[in-house]
């Protein structure tokens, strides 16, 4: 199975204010690279004025590119909803999630709801029911160890050849590209490893992309 994916770009695990402005710099050139549909932007928890701060940091630059920016701060314990918001992001991005149905009751005015960290296909049936916008498979644990690449193309494949909800079947080595675009995965995301200190990294799996779906 082939289709016309896009890509999503996955942020670094915690990224913090020290490291915000090259974050920046780099998806700008990216963003400029080839045809990126989201950015998932993951934050190190702080407080909320904080992270409201460091979203309006990033949301123009994915934006005036076309790409919606996703924002999730796995161990934050305040609003997510309430800091995308105000922060002006499209949305944010939970892990292993339990209040889907809550969130998305409050994500309102068309922002996006996504959700990852999901290994069984009955948590991930249940994601999809609470009404969520996209399912993530894969994508590298905050300690940076890489999920079973076999596991996320197999999951990928089921759920696009199944589902009417989108998923992100996400890369984090170069030659896993090729094989998640090809499972109908609505889109291919790209972990931080392949793009930060490559933006061009994007045309090129943008190329990839357009090849394995030809």
């Amino acid at each position: 199975m082939s289709n016309d994916a896009r890509l999503a770009l996955l942020g670094p695990h915690g990224l913090d204010a020290a490291d915000l402005d090259g974050f920046v710099a780099a998806l700008k050139g990216a963003c400029g690279s080839g045809d990126v549909a989201a950015v998932i932007l993951r934050l190190a928890a702080a407080d909320e004025r904080a992270l409201v701060a460091r979203v309006k940091q990033v949301a123009p630059v994915a934006q005036e590119h076309g790409a919606a920016l996703v924002v999730a701060c796995p161990g934050f314990v305040g609003d997510l909803a309430a800091v995308a918001i105000r922060g002006g992001a499209d949305g944010i991005h939970v892990d292993k999630p339990r209040d889907l149905r809550d969130l998305r009751g409050r994500l309102k005015e068309g922002r996006i709801l996504g959700a990852g960290g999901i290994e069984t296909k009955h948590a991930a049936m249940e994601a999809g029911e609470a009404g969520i916008d996209y399912l993530m498979f894969g994508g590298l644990y905050p300690d940076g160890i890489a999920p079973d690449p076999e596991g996320v193309l197999a999951r990928a494949s089921w759920w696009a050849e199944i589902f009417e909800t989108p998923c992100i079947a996400v890369a984090a080595a170069a030659d896993e590209i090729a094989s998640l675009s090809a499972t109908g995965a609505e889109f291919v995301g790209l972990e931080s490893g392949l793009w930060l200190q490559d933006p061009a990294a994007v045309e090129r799996a943008h190329r990839t992309m357009q090849e394995a779906g030809a």
